[in-house]
């Protein structure tokens, strides 16, 4: 949960209101400025796992996320300090014009606007118009990019699935194809005409996989899948000039960006100082940001201290040597150190794989092998334990803070091992002469987790098999890279693992989709396919939020605890650690990529 509620929709009679007041939101101030970035200031963070990729349309991990947002743009974006987390135009020339009860949205785009110099323009520059919008839309649910972002799109505008449907047939997506859902009315104009009403487009057209991209950019530079994971070039405030993959990133500052003044406000006296350090600065006023990524806690702890990275968000695991409860100590602030803590807006859960021979199926015993996996496992000691107090336990899907969470849900799936174990043996799931329990054919029964070969997978991997142990169950454990695990995934080739989904948008859609069946390959890790749920998520995608949607999401999570595919744990609090060079630092819910809207002090980058 951020420190207050993200947007809030609202029932259907006061919508268009409502969307009148989002369009009179304030603004980034998008006037061109003199002053460049001065390349002498520089910007360190650091991830805690490695990259996959830099193309919006393929990487689905927050890590590649973050860059992509700092070198792409969306033709909407978040406003910095605004909270509840407020859309405002990026690539958009203002708010959209809605007609047709939700269906008919007309757009239009800031002109001027250029991508960053790459020899495929030939040395010209390169304006984005109406028509890369749409070419970088299609993208998401061309077959051949297997996008794990396709649900974005799908079964919205009108024409696209067909379009789909006939790539699969054929072998090739015809992005030349003019279809009623996607027009551009001019260079500068787009009409999107949706199937049905969805008040929640700007926040699809706010998240980064619909970044727009230059169609001759992806031919140029795609893979054989159609992927341009290595040469991202946008239009945003940054620009890719070196790779060092799952070592090191380097931006700078992209020249043909046109530039916008830090004139944001903020009711809430804590922004007081943000808002007194960048008020009237440039946009960005950093010239060059470098990523380092350290897999260790404690590596990057000590780089953070030896004044190696200036931004870093601090597991739980290091709580203990950074926190005086939920503040900084003293000796750091003396320091100079700042504490950005917020509770993200996600879940974390552990998946099991609806595919799998073992552990998947929707059959009496398979759904009770699962439910007592679930209820061997103790969050309250997760919490203690692994996350040192930096997390809350989750019990709903919809985190806290999102449209749709239910603060009074009472969970059905609690930590009980004598009541896992009453289960498999009712199933028949007997124990051996050795303690260990086999399936009910009396086949060996051995569960397999994945996880990342760092410090926080390996207590995930031994708070797991604490659980199981105690209920006779054996589990394997399986290390590999977080990128490999990620591309595992989204084959539905791993039994179990891990997981967390932090909002693309702040509302519960974006959670309750994570099982939905057609998204398997997508964003369902855990390949279910609940015809139950199902039937129940296509009836919420034709209502707005509300009581009633709400009650179907009810439903939904009761199936979710009754079918096991996932053991839902917490949700963590983000702990950002800020230098003492660093200024306007606010950890925002959903932007992730902040390096435009800071300052640094140019040179002084020793905190000795």
């Amino acid at each position: 949960m951020p420190d207050r509620p993200l947007i809030r929709a609202n029932t259907p009679p006061v919508r268009r209101p409502a969307l009148a007041a989002l369009a009179l939101a304030s603004l980034l101030a998008c006037v061109p400025v003199s002053a460049a970035p001065d390349m002498n200031k520089v910007v360190r963070e650091v991830f805690p796992v490695a990259e996959t990729g830099f193309d919006p349309a393929a990487v689905h991990d927050l890590y590649s996320g973050t860059v992509i947002q700092g070198i792409f743009e969306t033709l909407y974006t978040y406003d910095y300090l605004a909270r509840p987390a407020k859309v405002v135009p990026q690539l958009a020339d203002g708010m959209p014009q809605i007609a047709d009860e939700g269906r008919t949205w007309t757009v239009k785009l800031k002109k001027g606007v250029h991508y960053a110099d790459d020899p495929v323009f030939g040395g010209r520059k390169r304006e984005a118009v109406a028509a890369d919008v749409i070419y970088s839309l299609k993208r998401l649910i061309d077959p051949k990019l297997r996008s794990p972002w396709a649900f974005l799109v799908e079964g919205k505008f009108v024409g696209l699935d067909e379009l789909a449907d006939e790539a699969k047939k054929t072998g090739r997506f015809d992005y030349d194809r003019k279809i009623a859902g996607m027009e551009a009315v001019d260079r500068h104009t787009l009409r999107f005409r949706l199937k049905s009403t969805d008040y929640n487009l700007p926040y699809v057209l706010a998240h980064e996989p619909t970044s727009v991209v230059a169609r001759e950019v992806i031919e140029k530079y795609a893979e054989v899948d159609g992927r341009a994971q290595a040469n991202p070039v946008g239009t945003g405030p940054y620009r890719l000039v070196r790779w060092v993959r799952s070592s090191k990133i380097f931006l700078e500052a992209n020249p043909n960006y046109r530039g916008s003044t830090w004139n944001f406000t903020s009711t809430d006296p804590a922004d007081a100082t943000v808002v007194r350090e960048m008020k009237g600065k440039p946009m960005p006023a950093i010239g060059r940001v470098e990523i380092s990524i350290i897999e260790e806690d404690q590596a990057r702890l000590l780089a953070f201290e030896g004044g190696e990275v200036d931004l870093m968000n601090m597991e739980g695991p290091l709580a203990p040597r950074v926190l005086d409860g939920a503040k900084l100590r003293p000796d750091l602030a003396a320091k100079g150190v700042k504490l950005s803590r917020i509770i993200d807006p996600e879940v974390s859960y552990t998946y099991w794989n609806l595919m799998d021979p073992v552990v998947g199926g929707l059959s009496k015993e398979k759904v009770a092998l699962r439910r007592a996996m679930a209820m061997s496992y103790s969050v309250a000691e997760e919490i203690k334990v692994v996350r040192n107090g930096q997390a809350i336990e989750a019990v709903y899907p919809i985190p806290p803070g999102v449209v749709g969470h239910d603060p009074a849900w009472k969970p059905g799936v609690v930590h009980d091992p004598a009541g896992a174990n009453a289960l498999l043996d009712k199933f028949g799931y007997r124990r051996g002469a050795d303690g260990w329990r086999t399936l009910p054919d009396g086949k060996p029964l051995v569960v397999r987790l994945s996880s990342r070969p760092d410090s926080l997978g390996r207590q995930q991997d031994e708070l797991w098999k604490k659980s199981l142990d105690g209920i006779g169950v054996r589990m394997e454990v399986h290390k590999d890279k977080f990128p490999e695990l990620l591309k595992a995934e989204k084959q539905c080739k791993l039994m179990m693992r891990v997981a967390a989904w932090i909002a693309d948008y702040p509302d519960g859609d974006n959670f309750m989709q994570l099982l939905y069946g057609p998204n398997i390959y997508q964003s369902n890790n855990a390949c279910a396919k609940i015809p139950e749920y199902d039937r129940l998520y296509e009836r919420t995608q034709k209502m707005p939020p509300g009581p009633e949607r709400d009650a179907l999401y009810r439903e939904m999570t009761r199936l979710i605890e009754g079918y096991a595919p996932w053991r839902l744990t917490i949700s963590r609090y983000r702990n950002m650690l800020v230098g003492p060079r660093v200024a306007g630092y606010k950890r925002h819910p959903i932007l992730h990529a902040h390096w435009q809207y800071l300052d640094v002090a140019a040179g002084a980058q020793d905190r000795k």
